[in-house]
C-alpha cells in the first residue's frame, strides 16, 4: 500500500477564514514513564506558499535517524513551533486525556507568548476528541480531525517536532536511570522495561496509577 502524503489541502481552505492555522498533536501518550507532549504550530498564508519538506509525515513513519533532521526542517517551514508537557505526575493526578488538554494548553500559551492570537486561530487537532477546550475558560474555535498528522502536513510538523522533543527528553533521562533502558524504549512498555520495573521498581519518572497495572496483567 502506497503511504499517504501529507499535504495543505484542509489548511489552505481554513486560512480563507482564518488568519491562522494552528495544528496539535500528541506524542507519548501510551507510555509507561515520562510525560505526554503536545507539539503546536502555527502556520499562516506564508507557510502555505512554502513547499511542504521533503519527507515530512507522521513520526510514526519516519526512522527515528531521520526525524531530528526532519523536524528542523518542519520549525523552518511552518510560521512557529512549540511543545507543551504533562508531567508523570500530573497524568497520575489527573488521568491521560486531562493531561493531553493541559500540554496542549502549555504548547498554545507559548504560541500567544510569540504574538500568535490563539482566540483567533482555528486549532486543527489530530484526533475525534476536543481535549483542549475543557482545559481552558477562553473561547477557542477547536477542530478534531481524525488521522490528521497523515493527512495535514502542519499536523504531521507538529508529530515530528513533538517526537524529536520527547524522545530528546527520553534519553537525558535515561543517564539517571539506566537501567529502565529508556535510550530504546522511550518509556513505552517494552519487555525489558517491564523487567526493569519488576527488578528496581518505579522511578519518580513513571505513570504510577497504571504502570503498576500493566506490569501485574503480564507477571
Amino acid at each position: 500500500m502506497t503511504a499517504v502524503i501529507p499535504d495543505i489541502t484542509r489548511e489552505t481552505s481554513l486560512l480563507h477564514d482564518y488568519g491562522v492555522v494552528i495544528s496539535c498533536d500528541e506524542v507519548g501518550r501510551g507510555a509507561l514513564a515520562g510525560p505526554v507532549a503536545v507539539g503546536a504550530v502555527a502556520i499562516d498564508a506564508v507557510s502555505v506558499s512554502s513547499a511542504v519538506p521533503d519527507g515530512l509525515r507522521d513520526s510514526k513513519l519516519v526512522s527515528e535517524p531521520r526525524r531530528p533532521a526532519l523536524a528542523q526542517r518542519a520549525k523552518e517551514w511552518v510560521n512557529l513551533s512549540a511543545v507543551g508537557w504533562a508531567s508523570a505526575p500530573e497524568i497520575d493526578e489527573f488521568g491521560i486525556v486531562p493531561s493531553l488538554g493541559l500540554a496542549a494548553m502549555r504548547a498554545l500559551n507559548q504560541l500567544s507568548e510569540q504574538h500568535v492570537s490563539i482566540s483567533n486561530a482555528v486549532i486543527l487537532l489530530d484526533g475525534n476528541h476536543d481535549y483542549i477546550s475543557p482545559m481552558t475558560t477562553t473561547a477557542l474555535t477547536v477542530l478534531p480531525v481524525v488521522k490528521a498528522d497523515r493527512d495535514c502536513a502542519s499536523a504531521a510538523a507538529a508529530s515530528v517536532i513533538a517526537k524529536v522533543a520527547r524522545d530528546t527528553l527520553m534519553i537525558r533521562l535515561h543517564d539517571d536511570e539506566p537501567h529502565y533502558y529508556w535510550s530504546r524504549n522511550k518509556g513505552y512498555g517494552s519487555a525489558a522495561h517491564r523487567g526493569a520495573i519488576r527488578e528496581h521498581g518505579l522511578s519518580v519518572h513513571h505513570r504510577a496509577s497504571w504502570t503498576i497495572r500493566d506490569v501485574a496483567s503480564l507477571s
